[in-house]
Order: C-alpha cells, then sequence, then structure tokens
C-alpha cells in the first residue's frame, strides 16, 4: 500500500481557502469510487501538514497513469507526490501530471465582476458530478465522443468555460440580458485574441415574426487541424428564462446540468412573467425557481446523466432542495461524502452541494 499526498492549490478567496482542504477530502472521496484502475484505501483520506503546509494524504494501491490522469483534474490539487519515509522524516516524490486543460487560463480567470463564483468552486462541482454520472471513464478514453453540459443558470458563463477547458460542448441559458451579452462579447474577443479558427453569432431568435431570444453559437477548435477536420467544440448560450429550456435544447441532449442556484437573501434572481407584456421582476426564492425548473432540467439528460447544484443553505433547507430533484424524477445521492461540501462563503451564505442522477435506463 502506498501512501500519496497533494498539495492544496492557493485560492485568493481567503474564506474558501479556509475551507480547502475540507472541501478537498469529500471531492476525492468522491472521485476515488470511479478510479478506473486503483482503489484509494477507505478510510485513508486525511488533513496533514508536512513542512508546515497543508496537504491531503491518502493510500492506495499504486496510481496507474489512468488514475492520475483522472486525479490531475482535482479542483483545488496543486501537485501529488508519493510519500516515503516515516513520519518527521517523509520524502516526496512528484507524480507526474497530464491535466484535460485544452486552453490558456485565462479563460477562467480573466473576467472580474461582482458575484462571480469562485472558479475552484466552480471546477469542483463539474467534477463531482460528472464522477457521479455514467460517462466519467469516457473522459479519459481516447477518441471516446464529446460530452456536453448545460449550466441552465449560466450567468457570465464560469462554468461554461470550465466545460471548455475539458475538451466538452457547452450550453446556457440565463434570462440577464447584460450578462449574456457580457459573456457574448468576452468569447468573441477571446477567441480572436487566441486567433483560434472559429465561428461565432449573436442574435435574436424568432418565432412567428417575433424575437423571443436572443441566442451566441459559435464553435471552434483548439488547432487549425482539428478545425478542418471537423473537430470542434460547440457553445451555445440563450438569453431566455430557464423554465423555457426545452424549447431550445431538446430531450436526453446532455450528459451533465451544473447550475449555481442564486443565493437569495441580498442576492436575487431574475425570472420572466408575463403579466400583459414581458416584464422582470425580482424572485429571492432559490427553491422556488428549483421546484419549477428542474422538470425541465432533468429531460436535457441523457440516460446516466447527473445534475449538480449549488444553494445557499441559509435561505433552502437540503431537505426540500434534495425533494424538488427527487420529484424531477432524479435519483439524489445521499452517501457520506456528498454530505461533506457545505462550507462558509460569507455571513449571509452558507453554501452546499445537491448532486443527483437519472437512471441508466430512463
Amino acid at each position: 500500500m502506498s501512501r500519496y499526498a497533494f498539495l492544496i492549490l492557493p485560492s485568493h478567496n481567503r474564506v474558501y481557502a479556509d475551507a480547502a482542504p475540507s472541501m478537498a477530502r469529500a471531492e476525492l472521496a468522491v472521485l476515488s469510487a470511479v478510479l478506473p484502475d486503483g482503489t484509494i484505501e477507505e478510510g485513508s483520506v486525511e488533513e496533514t501538514v508536512i513542512g508546515g503546509v497543508p496537504y491531503v494524504m491518502f493510500q492506495a494501491d499504486g496510481l496507474s497513469e489512468r488514475d492520475a490522469a483522472l486525479l490531475a483534474n482535482f479542483s483545488s490539487l496543486y501537485a501529488l507526490f508519493e510519500v516515503t519515509g516515516t513520519t518527521g522524516g517523509e520524502l516526496l516524490r512528484p507524480v507526474p501530471l497530464r491535466r484535460l486543460d485544452r486552453f490558456d487560463d485565462d479563460l477562467l480567470t480573466i473576467l472580474k465582476y461582482a458575484g462571480k463564483t469562485n472558479e475552484q468552486f466552480t471546477k469542483l462541482l463539474l467534477n463531482v458530478t460528472l464522477a457521479s454520472s455514467a460517462f466519467v471513464g469516457e473522459v479519459l478514453s481516447p477518441g471516446s465522443r464529446r460530452l456536453a453540459v448545460l449550466d441552465p443558470l449560466c450567468g457570465r458563463g464560469t462554468t461554461l468555460n470550465q466545460a471548455l477547458m475539458y475538451g466538452f460542448d457547452a450550453y446556457g441559458m440565463d434570462t440577464d440580458r447584460k450578462d449574456v451579452e457580457a459573456y457574448a462579447v468576452f468569447i468573441q474577443r477571446w477567441l480572436k485574441e487566441k486567433r483560434l479558427k472559429h465561428k461565432a453569432d449573436f442574435s435574436p431568435v424568432r418565432r412567428d415574426r417575433q424575437v423571443v431570444a436572443r441566442r451566441l453559437t459559435a464553435e471552434f477548435a483548439a488547432t487549425k487541424d482539428e478545425y478542418k477536420a471537423g473537430d470542434v467544440q460547440d457553445r451555445e448560450v440563450v438569453e431566455a428564462d430557464t423554465t423555457r429550456v426545452a424549447e431550445f435544447f431538446r430531450k436526453a441532449s446532455v450528459d451533465l446540468v451544473v447550475a449555481d442556484l442564486p443565493y437569495g437573501v441580498q442576492h436575487g434572481s431574475h425570472a420572466a412573467a408575463r403579466v400583459g407584456g414581458e416584464r422582470k421582476v425580482l424572485a429571492r426564492s432559490p427553491l422556488e425557481l428549483l421546484r419549477a425548473a428542474a422538470p425541465a432540467w432533468a429531460k436535457t439528460l441523457r440516460p446516466g446523466g447527473a445534475l449538480g447544484i449549488s444553494w445557499n443553505t441559509l435561505v433552502a433547507r437540503r431537505d426540500d432542495a434534495a425533494e424538488a430533484l427527487a420529484a424531477a424524477g432524479l435519483e439524489v445521492l445521499d452517501s457520506a461524502p456528498y454530505h461533506a461540501f457545505r462550507h462558509r462563503v460569507d455571513q449571509a451564505i452558507t453554501r452546499d452541494i445537491l448532486i443527483a442522477r437519472t437512471p441508466r435506463d430512463s
């Protein structure tokens, strides 16, 4: 049995940095169940300090290249080591890592705005949702199909950009016009500045001569050869209320649905309401939104797909959120690791995550 330790990625967010070791333990516990070859010994994951620096340590029957490839994309992993020696005299041997990242990290970091979700947390939520689906093995299989991710509350696209970094197709919806416009401007500029071969368009969607939404579409590839061969990533973002997702995305068309619900309190969400004509109202209840939208979100998932949400537990109880997902026909995952992600964001927000999946034969 070998011992391994990974160095926690530094975070500019002090509060998140404090929670990072315990969050890392929970993420590792979820991911360990789907390691292709090696098995992490149950109960061996622990926080430790080596040389005055915090690490997360675990024991495993060796790590294959495929195991290391999966762990390389761990949200809080800075470096992975095999540990030799005894306590107080440990020697750390670096384990080579090969991350999925296809683009420069400025795709994730360059956009700065109030209320932006921490990129490490976004990656964690996507990772845990992926690990809970039936498709995680396809990520490491050469020549496998490209996975598709839908964020039905995409804001300015942090989750979409992380999906693109992994080589996935990314689809989103949001009712906030400013957010969608800001994302459309950013992504088109980013594609041009990176000199990536692409096609992009941001235009109205018309039905019966009426504008019913606006939509950003883009296809691009990491290299010119991939683009020429048709090996492109798709990105589509629709400016419309999330409860209308079935109007724009086909049933059973995505592998993962990942969403950060509005936090309520001083953080609100805009939802469309029709009273004579369309107007905007401020909806502060993430639970009401989840109950209204989850059935439509669930229908976009392929059999074996998974849905992951994060939300503020101070304005919605976990049991109530789980009940809303179950009512949408999803199986909520409730084992111990899935209860270890709760953490403080600020005095008004304590964030948690819920993961649910759809049966393979649904």
